[in-house]
């Protein structure tokens, strides 16, 4: 255990490197930098941290590249690395790294307030609210606001058990919704269920897209007596490696909860805020949910926020009489934070970014269907929609050494979390037209020194 002044003269220098204009680091800090980062992640953070992010700790010729700097469509590294990013923060980065007008947006709200008493009336959240009610689609009203997308997943299934008198979930294989004990429950990767065995129960998984499995557990479950409160799918499968479902499926599960009284959840963290070329994937199917989840870009790539938004009905009394029944997270919906998600909507419906999501993403899947084409003993599909598009590999090594090749031509993307068959294409949609033809340039150099 460290002395207090030991403490606070290692944070007063950690603090001037952040002061620090980056042309005006040493060359000898940036190292000391880079060697106390890889010291601290093994020692403080997890010593498999490094190891697991193999592809991108140590290919440089500074060693492992530290992230210091972003703006737009790139993130740059300490040493000068500047990098395409194709990864997006897993759709963090929708409007871009550290958007300008969102940014000065946030700024002028940490100049008088950041975050709120807890007890007073805070006008943001209610400023906000009302923009998610006007631009989700149906009769989706009332709003709760959360910090990470697992708590915006814990949220969605209490309310639809309150609401609903029900216990059961039904989810689908494949699914990812999150780590915390309620959202891994309905995850559908055995390789993040396992080790937490048993879990909560009263969940039933079924094939995702084949909306006739989900009638079929419904009705089997309560005609032996039990009750289901929620059917909760992603619209696209993201961590599964993008899976788009049938066309159609949407609207035959929306049909199915409606004849059998059980609430649809749309989990849109990933695949809302514009990603796949509608504001909301759900719109592109016709189809509103009982309870829609929401995250990711939301706070404009600046800060965290995610939240659900549900129809009146199913805001019950019970809610109305204790507001914080369902929950209540000490910062979520604070004002700072609600302040980034408001500009993130204004900039993406002034900029029509789910437009530039939709026209751009059709430009990267073609060159991205070509090298396919070029490549089959490499490639072995494409899928995704707008600027949510998955490469699938014949084998994770292929898919492992594809993302190592484009890393070393300053691309960022990465794989599925477990493994690297398929890798996500996820980036900004201010992406120029430009650093996508560069984007597949680059990766064609890669999978010719694949193949060679």
């Amino acid at each position: 255990m460290a002395t207090n002044q030991q403490v606070i003269q290692d944070i007063k220098r950690v603090i001037g490197l952040i002061r620090t204009d980056i042309h005006d680091l040493s060359q000898a800090e940036k190292n000391q930098m880079v060697q106390d980062t890889i010291e601290h992640f093994n020692h403080y953070v997890s010593p498999g941290w490094l190891k697991y992010r193999k592809s991108v700790s140590s290919d440089s010729d500074s060693g492992a590249v530290l992230e210091w700097q972003d703006e737009g469509s790139y993130c740059y590294g300490l040493n000068g690395e500047k990098f395409i990013d194709c990864l997006g923060g897993f759709g963090i980065y929708t409007c871009g790294h550290r958007n300008p007008e969102i940014l000065d947006v946030v700024k002028a709200q940490l100049d008088h307030q950041a975050l709120h008493s807890q007890e007073l009336l805070d006008p943001l959240r209610g400023y906000l609210a009302k923009a998610m009610a006007d631009i989700t689609p149906g009769d989706l009203q009332y709003c709760f606001f959360t910090n990470g997308g697992a708590e915006a997943v814990e949220m969605a299934l209490k309310l639809a058990r309150i609401a609903t008198g029900g216990r059961w979930v039904i989810s689908t294989v494949g699914a990812f919704h999150g780590k915390t004990m309620g959202a891994v429950s309905m995850g559908g990767k055995g390789t993040y269920r396992t080790p937490y065995l048993p879990m909560i129960q009263q969940v039933q998984h079924v094939e995702y897209g084949v909306a006739e499995d989900v009638e079929k557990a419904i009705r089997n479950l309560q005609a032996v007596g039990e009750k289901v409160a929620a059917v909760i799918l992603e619209p696209i499968q993201g961590e599964a490696g993008i899976i788009v479902p049938p066309e159609g499926y949407l609207q035959r599960v929306r049909e199915i909860c409606d004849e059998t009284g059980v609430a649809l959840i749309f989990d849109e963290i990933q695949t809302g805020m514009g990603r796949t070329g509608t504001m909301w994937r759900c719109q592109a199917e016709g189809v509103t949910p009982d309870i829609m989840t929401y995250g990711k870009a939301f706070g404009g790539g600046i800060l965290p926020i995610t939240g659900i938004i549900c129809k009146p009905k199913m805001w019950v009394q019970e809610l109305i009489d204790n507001p914080w029944l369902l929950g209540s997270p000490t910062f979520g919906g604070n004002p700072v934070c609600c302040s980034a998600a408001l500009a993130t909507i204004q900039y993406m419906l002034e900029h029509d970014v789910p437009g530039q999501c939709r026209d751009k993403g059709a430009i990267l899947k073609a060159g991205l269907e070509q090298l396919a084409a070029k490549y089959p003993n490499i490639i072995q599909a494409v899928r995704g929609v707008g600027l949510m598009l998955a490469v699938e590999f014949h084998t994770s090594d292929l898919g492992y050494a594809c993302a190592r090749g484009l890393f070393a031509r300053k691309v960022l993307t990465a794989g599925t979390l477990v493994n690297a068959k398929t890798i996500r294409f996820e980036p900004a949609a201010v992406i120029s037209e430009q650093d996508i033809q560069d984007v597949l340039s680059r990766m064609d150099e890669a999978l010719a020194e694949i193949q060679a």
